[in-house]
């Protein structure tokens, strides 16, 4: 997997301190509606609603909010109408960058994403420029150090993994992304130590950035991030967990 996967756990590890809990809360709130509005309201029948309505709950939001937000998608509720959008573009050092929004409006949005891609040394570029380097998979992360590798091996091909790698300290299993969660569930009752699973999309190939640039791109993905609109940013840079960690703690 790229170094942004890599990025996106260090974060993590930091706590959320980094970000707004409303603005992580309304980012959550925004995808449950489009989700059920795309899908219905029923998790059970609903894969992109049942992730986020997870990730609602790691980060503690009410039921009530979620709910909310569920009968909004179905129209049981008033609400903002959002609009599905993939920017493409390229970072420092020709990194390939995907950002996905969910917005109301497209004239605000737009020039927004182009700053910052400009700002921080990257520009935007046309629709399907980098989207051909991702391929849409789903990715279930497994903490290295409480299991070993033959024995998740052999419980994720029986749950219908398609491929298992080692990073660092975790384990990246692989699947369809419709299988994901039929996967995550049967690794989790074989009593796999599961530390995220989601359908992302992953680069076909990475691009190394050190220094400078790797400070670069890491900001982009960051600007990017912190945006109202932003829902995801993808990219395929190569950049070591030891200098990830240095420009997180800069």
């Amino acid at each position: 997997m790229s170094g942004h996967s890599r990025w996106s756990q260090i974060k993590r590890k930091k706590g959320k301190a980094d970000v707004q809990r409303g603005k992580l809360f309304s980012k959550i709130l925004r995808e449950i509606t489009v989700a059920a509005k795309a899908g219905g309201g029923d998790p059970k029948g609903n894969m992109r609603l049942k992730a986020a309505m997870e990730s609602a709950k790691e980060v503690n939001m009410p039921a009530d909010n979620i709910k909310r937000a569920v009968q909004k998608g179905t129209g049981e509720l008033p609400g903002e109408q959002y609009e599905e959008i993939t920017y493409e573009g390229y970072a420092a050092g020709g990194v390939a960058v995907m950002v996905q929004v969910l917005t109301d409006n497209r004239n605000r949005t737009a020039p927004e994403i182009r700053h910052t891609f400009e700002k921080s040394g990257g520009n935007m570029g046309a629709s399907g420029a980098v989207a051909w380097m991702f391929d849409r998979k789903g990715i279930i992360t497994v903490d290295a150090e409480k299991i070993g590798e033959d024995d998740l091996m052999a419980k994720a091909l029986d749950a219908g993994a398609t491929d298992m790698r080692r990073t660092e300290k975790v384990y990246e299993i692989t699947t369809a992304p419709a299988e994901m969660d039929t996967v995550r569930d049967a690794l989790q009752k074989a009593g796999v130590p599961i530390v995220e699973a989601q359908v992302t999309y992953v680069p076909q190939s990475t691009v190394r950035v050190e220094g400078p640039q790797a400070t670069s791109v890491v900001r982009l993905i960051e600007a990017l991030e912190d945006l109202d609109d932003v829902q995801h940013v993808y990219a395929n840079f190569d950049i070591p967990d030891e200098v990830l960690e240095a420009i997180s703690a800069a």
